[in-house]
């Protein structure tokens, strides 16, 4: 029998044995697959409900790139022209845009939810590796409690069914570390092919994100430290397994880029020697701490801090702090970056509410079991309610109204150019700030506001910056060589300088849509505008 590493449970109180056990809650985790069915049931529904804009790179660096690959069109970034991106992320999403196309299906509708749909099944793995740690580390009474704070946390709502490369990164890490032993309890015997799946997924997860390397060399080296078969682990396994996955990769990345690309190289040279990342802004060294991470957490960020504290498993949660201190150091920071080790905290939530739940409770039916419905004490259903209560309608209004607008515009034009109503368009706001190829699917003109580093002259503005700095000046001179587009899109902070000179040239305003309620990082941008040419 397995052991445990302090299970917060209670002995199981007097009670005949002969008494029939309840169902309600232990019959959803009573297997793996139940688990699974559940945790899949919630992220497909999750992925339809989120219907707002959060990243660029959700759609520039993974549907955009892989809808070239399926249909030979789609926009390829400064990134992909450098050699900083790999293509095995995107080519998954190019395989489902291939099956939609073969069956008839790449209609507006598929086209913005397939791959999200998609991505809610690789979530669902995560969440269930997320359950099957946290019962191998500590029993599972805190594995159903860590799952709990796992589909409750508004941000996991928000951002786990999104085509991140970050989602996927959060899912390979999860697994990853159930397969580690140096994760696991010294006394807990594991068998040795287990390391070297572990192994496997952290090579997958570095080839999609050269930055996993920050959380797969920290596992490497406390490996290292308590295995007993140093050279073993390091001639045998760490260096065939990863020369293979990484090899594999670049020959993926060969055939695509159609010459030898050394993406983790490239990442490396960009990203962190020469602070290319910075170029898209930067924060202070303290950023994680006092924003970042605490808003991705919110309110189970007591709960987290008191599961760390009482349960003593110091290799996670100092994985946390590594992952937080050197994400730090880099000037340009994102809530994305630090995503991997989100669920990891939200273990430390659900072993807080579990042993809460366990002390609390007047009767437990048996060690390890959990009924909320019918054994909850009062303070625990009080804590229920407020963590519902604060992340849900925070999940909620992130996920269905918040920075809507981007991606119903798109959606909008996509449909007008499927009846033939649309022959280009202008998009007069900063750089990737709507989906683009990927949800109108249609080979029209198209252009945007540039945005690339430029790394010939530093200090010198872009296209993007040159525009919002000064909206009238800059589409005054743009429009000296432009070729009239059919359609134009902008931000109504902008619209209402340039409507004048909107309406001057033709233009009509056809629909608006609401964006949202208050500033992310600019001027608040309350809505989209679309304008259409004369005659169209």
């Amino acid at each position: 029998m397995r052991q445990r590493h302090k299970n917060p449970t209670i002995p199981p109180p007097n009670q005949p044995t002969t008494q029939k056990p309840k169902l309600s809650k232990s019959f959803i985790f009573s297997s793996t697959k139940r688990v699974f069915a559940l945790c899949l049931a919630f992220r497909v529904v999750n992925a339809l409900l989120v219907q707002t804009y959060f990243n660029p790179d959700e759609h520039w660096q993974a549907l955009e790139v892989a809808h070239r690959i399926a249909f030979g069109y789609g926009h390829l970034t400064w990134e992909w022209k450098k050699g900083i991106r790999s293509y095995l992320h995107p080519v998954l999403f190019s395989v489902l845009y291939k099956v939609l196309s073969l069956l008839g299906l790449d209609t507006p509708w598929f086209m913005t939810r397939a791959p999200r749909l998609l991505q809610s099944i690789c979530s669902s793995v995560g969440d269930l590796y997320l359950y099957k740690l946290s019962d191998v580390l500590f029993g599972d009474c805190v594995a159903k409690w860590a799952l709990f704070a796992q589909l409750a946390n508004w941000f996991m709502i928000f951002c786990f069914p999104r085509t991140l490369s970050n989602n996927l990164e959060t899912v390979l890490t999860l697994i990853g570390l159930y397969h580690w032993p140096c994760i696991r309890d010294s006394s807990t015997k594991i068998p040795l092919v287990s390391r070297k799946w572990g192994l496997a997924i952290a090579a997958l997860a570095f080839s999609i994100r050269p930055t996993s390397a920050i959380i797969w060399v920290y596992v490497g080296l406390l490996e290292l430290f308590v295995t007993r078969d140093r050279l073993r682990f390091i001639f045998l396994e760490v260096v065939p397994i990863g020369v293979l996955v990484l090899g594999l990769t670049c020959l993926l990345d060969r055939l695509m880029y159609g010459s030898w690309v050394l993406v983790p190289l490239n990442f490396l040279k960009f990203n962190f020697l020469s602070s290319g990342g910075d170029y898209y802004g930067t924060h202070k060294w303290h950023w994680y701490f006092t924003q970042g991470f605490t808003v991705m957490l919110f309110t189970f960020l007591p709960f987290s801090v008191a599961g760390i504290i009482q349960s003593k498993q110091w290799k996670l949660s100092g994985l946390i702090a590594w992952v937080l201190g050197l994400y730090s150091v880099l000037g340009h920071k994102e809530f994305r970056f630090v995503l991997p080790v989100l669920p990891i905290a939200l273990m430390f939530s659900g072993y807080a509410l579990a042993k809460m739940n366990a002390s609390d409770s007047p009767n437990v039916e048996k060690k390890g079991s959990l009924n909320i419905h019918t054994r909850c004490p009062s303070k625990m259903q009080f804590f229920i309610f407020f963590l519902l209560a604060t992340n849900i309608p925070m999940a909620l209004y992130m996920s269905l109204i918040h920075q809507r607008g981007t991606e119903d515009v798109m959606i909008y034009l996509s449909k007008e150019a499927r009846n033939e109503k649309v022959e280009s368009i202008l998009f007069l706001m900063q750089c990737h700030a709507t989906p683009y190829y990927s949800t109108l699917h249609r080979n029209l003109p198209m252009r945007f506001l540039d945005c690339s580093p430029s790394s010939e002259e530093k200090g010198v503005l872009d296209e993007s910056d040159r525009f919002m700095m000064d909206p009238v000046s800059f589409v005054t001179e743009f429009a000296k060589n432009w070729s009239k587009p059919s359609h134009v899109v902008l931000f109504d902070s902008e619209e209402r300088l340039l409507r004048d000179f909107l309406i001057s040239h033709s233009y009509r305003e056809i629909r608006r849509f609401f964006h949202s309620h208050f500033k992310v990082d600019r001027n608040l941008q309350s809505s989209v505008v679309v304008y259409v040419l004369a005659g169209q």
